[in-house]
């Protein structure tokens, strides 16, 4: 269980990317051996490339590898620069806060207007359901990252023999 749990995003990504390959290799096959085409397949595809995307941000968030600038924060002293990583770790969660409540708010809405998808017909919201707790998801792989982060010693830059 706690594989699961420590890997959760990593075995979603994984499902989702077979699934979305798997699906558009069928509607390859489909439309070039019959000349029609399976038009829910794009749907499908374009609200899993979303779902993806999230959940690979979760697994970047966990690792540590979002894109992030450390110049100034490299030439700060140790206890600045921690100061400067824990107000940028922050603002990333309550960025990531509003995403998930907005995301939130479009499930509702959603779900409150009976809207359904173009080409399965099926109620919109079922596509959006996920995006909520992916963002949570996000929340906490980032805060276990700035929690490691933050416990970690900052190695310190040798100093440089005089020549």
């Amino acid at each position: 269980m706690s594989f699961i749990l420590r890997e959760f995003e990593k075995i979603v990504c994984a499902a989702l990317f077979l699934a979305m390959t798997l699906l558009g290799f069928v509607n390859v096959v489909v439309r070039y051996g019959t000349n029609f085409s399976l038009a829910a397949t794009e749907e499908l595809l374009t609200n899993g490339f979303l779902l993806l995307t999230v959940f690979g941000a979760a697994i970047a968030a966990r690792r540590g590898e979002h894109l992030s600038v450390t110049l100034v924060q490299d030439l700060l002293p140790k206890r600045l620069a921690q100061a400067v990583y824990v107000a940028s770790v922050l603002l990333s969660v309550l960025l990531l806060v509003m995403s998930a409540w907005f995301s939130w708010q479009s499930l509702q809405n959603l779900i409150s207007n009976g809207m359904r998808s173009y080409g399965l017909g099926i109620p919109a919201w079922y596509y959006q359901a996920a995006l909520p707790f992916g963002f949570a998801l996000i929340i906490v792989r980032y805060l276990q990252h700035a929690a490691e982060t933050v416990r970690a010693p900052r190695q310190e830059e040798p100093p440089t023999p005089d020549v």
